[in-house]
């Protein structure tokens, strides 16, 4: 949500925010739609029934934080919603002993857990049965491959999806948890056959719609000067978050996103030389960097007895064992930089510097509910809003292209890192071009 606009009582921005979406569901699958930010508390004449596919589904995992919001409901706007939609089917690929699947069935007589996925998606009969896919690949097994990739079935379970679709003659709105693939070709391809079979197709990460601190949208049409976000996590994992908390942004720029011409990698202490102007880094780089941190909730003190204390690079570089920034380079000019800094912040920040703006502007992705005990991660409520929303409007309410050009952004940083390579030139996301929504999609208090 863009804070620039005008706040509305919840009711009457339900109503504009639904009309909304409902209008752009007459635009092709794959095209940008309007806002469709929160989804109707009311029920609809007919409720979506709608089927699960996971490859797990225990606790704080992805499968159960998304698909537990969908049949138990979840606080919203100070008061509990429950969607306006039926989970009636689930498929779940691995149930470890910590599975709550049985839990859920229990509870919910009309959920019904099924073999294949093609039978969750038929419910037993001949042909589709559902109104709505969700599809998450994430947790669970799987095999993690010599560059660091972990082969998440995402690509597999879209394609068994597909094949119900095939037969049946006919689509419905499908969402995909997290980056597309850890293959380019089969993420590529999966965003082109929703564009064949005209079927809303929403994806990517949590962050981009969580809620943000302090509030901050990019100005619609703004000339960015410079981007950044500073991250935690790993390889092929939660790098996807900071390139879509980094992109979020960086789409709404003039000229909406034009596409990726190269990507860049540096690791170890070409990353602190990149921060330092004294060898060569650059100022504006580095006070953007800074920025970030001063965002963070959870900076680690670089001084013993100091709880709050702001480290030098020399103090970063000690409790960053393997420091890595991601650089993507846009056709238009625009570079954005994604530093992964474990260690040093396990929070998600944004900076950037917008032309004729003399101060620099930054946020926080605040990722609510996560603490030792991982007992509810609300960031998942905002998503599954989102989610909703789709399936009640038949109108995915952001592009999935983002989510494309992110995916390819990983596979390509992926690739360089293992080669020990520094840049590759990348045609394919240099032809990902769309426009966000002019509505922001975030949640604001």
């Amino acid at each position: 949500m863009d804070p620039n606009e005008h706040e509305h009582e919840p009711a009457e921005w339900t109503r504009r925010a639904a009309m909304g979406a409902m209008a752009a569901g007459a635009l092709a699958a794959s095209g940008p739609r309007a806002g469709a930010w929160p989804a109707p508390a009311t029920e609809s004449k007919t409720r979506p029934r709608i089927a699960v596919i996971a490859t797990c589904y225990w606790k704080t995992s992805h499968g159960q934080g998304i698909t537990d919001r969908f049949i138990e409901g979840y606080g919203w706007q100070g008061r509990h919603h429950r969607p306006a939609l039926d989970v009636v089917s689930l498929y779940i690929d691995q149930r470890p002993k910590t599975d709550v699947a049985d839990d859920r069935l229990a509870r919910h007589p009309g959920l019904k857990l099924y073999p294949t996925i093609a039978e969750a998606l038929t419910r037993g009969g001949p042909a589709l049965d559902v109104d709505g896919v969700v599809i998450i690949g994430e947790h669970g097994e799987y095999l993690r491959d010599d560059r660091g990739r972990t082969h998440y079935p995402r690509y597999e379970f879209f394609q068994q999806v597909v094949d119900v679709f095939r037969r049946s003659g006919r689509s419905v709105p499908v969402f995909n948890d997290k980056h597309l693939s850890w293959n380019w070709a089969w993420a590529k391809e999966m965003v082109a056959t929703a564009r064949e079979l005209k079927f809303p197709f929403l994806a990517g990460s949590s962050l981009p719609v969580t809620w943000r601190i302090p509030e901050f949208e990019t100005p619609t049409d703004a000339v960015l000067e410079e981007a950044v976000c500073v991250g935690y996590g790993g390889v092929d994992s939660y790098d996807f978050h900071g390139l879509e908390s980094l992109q979020c942004f960086a789409e709404r720029r003039r000229g909406g996103e034009t596409g990726v011409k190269a990507v860049e990698i540096l690791r170890g202490p070409d990353v602190w030389k990149a921060l330092d102007p004294a060898a060569g880094g650059s100022a504006r780089t580095r006070a953007l960097f800074d920025a970030c941190l001063c965002r963070s909730f959870r900076l680690t003190s670089p001084s013993p007895g100091y709880g709050n204390a702001f480290p030098t690079l020399e103090q970063a570089a000690a409790v960053v064992p393997d420091p890595i920034i991601y650089r993507l380079h846009y056709n238009d000019g625009l570079v954005g930089s994604l530093f992964m800094m474990s260690g040093l912040v396990a929070d998600f920040t944004v900076a950037m510097k917008v032309e004729g703006d003399p101060a620099i502007r930054s946020t926080q992705l605040y990722l609510c509910g996560i603490s030792p005990n991982q007992t509810l991660p609300n960031f998942f409520s905002p998503l599954a809003n989102h989610i909703e929303a789709m399936f009640l409007t038949g109108a995915a309410p952001y592009p999935v292209e983002r989510t494309l050009l992110t995916s390819g952004v990983v596979c390509t940083a992926v690739d360089l890192m293992a080669e020990k390579r520094r840049r590759a030139e990348t045609p394919d996301l240099a032809a990902i071009a769309y426009r966000a929504p002019r509505e922001s999609q975030y949640m604001r208090s």
